[in-house]
């Protein structure tokens, strides 16, 4: 770490909970509050044990925008400043000069405008890795368009792989793009560059944009295109929602079961499970009979309630689950026995991962409100000045 990153490693501050050491004690990371996937990313460091300050801005304490909520800033601290400022500029400077790591996620040039783009920081901390996270890339002539999860998913292809036949095409809110080309991404490419920072001695820039990481989480798609494999017609593709054995059928309470029978011996078994004897296990891939077996299949499933059929296959290993709501999909059974939830303030919230056989992480808790901790991240500075300048 350079001289002037390492004045404030006396000060970072040690996890809440005293018995937690994530595999990220000891890296500290200043967020740039924003929306979504930066936040996200943020968390995720929080919770493997990461000192991650988030720079909030001087609005009415509590209120955050949508993509920002306070569950997104769990176990992070948080200090307000004006960043318009030239007083809340300097301690913004200083606050990143004392991290391993910035992440932000405004468009192109923001951050540059502030005085705070990542050339500010090349000469008096070489070691600090710069995380970026936008939906089109810091470059392109898409780099200042506006944008949001479903134009991504739609620019990078993805979009049109998650329709039904005749439907418009639709995707889980937010999980794909945001969180899963965007966040997940950023995170990665962060824990990258602080590894080989640590050989180099040198940070970098991470340009983490949501369209570059759809087309890499897309890449077991692109990899069945490349062998013909993939079949951009419905009617000889199970993934998109043609076949009997993967897609999801209503029951007869309204509820929903997913079927993921694609291997033969699990398609067997479920066409026992469902009664189906007469249908041959051998014409699994037989898409002439996916139209006429695929009616029988859901008329089949109509005749019972959800939970029946998870009782009535639950012993049959035959890729069946049931559709659960948010709040089922937490007290579910097997959700429990790996405590993948916690409840916090009334609401459920998922539990940080991955597992670690060593590592013990944070204890989720509630957010913090916005600028919660400006007066403790301000002592901190102010004692780690003081002890530079003696």
């Amino acid at each position: 770490m350079s001289e002037r990153s390492s004045e404030h490693d006396n000060n970072r501050r040690t996890p809440q909970d005293p018995s937690a050491s994530g595999p990220l004690q000891g890296i500290r990371v200043i967020e740039l509050a924003g929306l979504g996937p930066a936040p996200m990313c943020g968390m995720v460091l929080a919770d493997l044990g990461a000192d991650v300050i988030v720079i909030d801005r001087p609005i009415s304490a509590g209120s955050r925008s949508i993509g920002n909520a306070r569950a997104l800033n769990r176990g992070k601290r948080s200090i307000v400043l004006d960043l318009k400022s030239d007083a809340g500029q300097r301690t913004a400077l200083e606050l990143i000069h004392s991290a391993d790591a910035a992440i932000e996620g405004f468009r192109p040039g923001v951050m540059e405008r502030l005085g705070l783009g990542p050339e500010v920081f090349e000469a008096t901390h070489p070691r600090l890795v710069y995380g970026r996270v936008t939906g089109w890339g810091q470059t392109g002539p898409l780099a200042q368009c506006a944008g949001h999860d479903i134009n991504y998913l739609a620019l990078s292809g993805a979009l049109s792989i998650a329709s039904r036949p005749g439907q418009a095409p639709s995707a889980p809110a937010s999980l794909l793009g945001d969180m899963g080309g965007g966040a997940m991404l950023l995170a990665l490419g962060l824990l990258s560059a602080l590894l080989e920072a640590q050989r180099s001695g040198h940070g970098q820039v991470i340009d983490a944009a949501i369209l570059d990481g759809l087309g890499l989480l897309g890449g077991l798609v692109s990899a069945l295109r490349s062998e013909g494999q993939w079949s951009e017609r419905p009617a000889d593709n199970f993934f998109l929602h043609s076949s009997p054995f993967y897609d999801c059928f209503e029951c007869a309470d309204g509820g929903h079961l997913s079927l993921g029978a694609i291997e033969p011996q699990f398609y067997a078994r479920l066409l026992q499970g469902l009664g189906l004897h007469d249908v041959d296990p051998a014409q699994h891939m037989n898409t002439e009979h996916w139209p006429a077996l695929r009616a029988r299949v859901a008329e089949r499933i109509k005749t019972r309630s959800r939970a029946l059929w998870e009782q009535d296959l639950a012993d049959l290993d035959c890729c069946v689950a049931p559709v659960l709501s948010l709040d089922e999909a937490a007290a579910h059974a097997h959700a429990q026995a790996r405590s993948n939830h916690v409840r916090i303030d009334g609401h459920w919230q998922p539990s940080p991962a991955p597992r670690f056989s060593r590592s013990r992480l944070r204890t989720p808790e509630a957010g913090p409100h916005v600028g919660q901790h400006t007066e403790e991240i301000l002592t901190e500075l102010h004692a780690a000045r003081k002890s530079h300048k003696t």
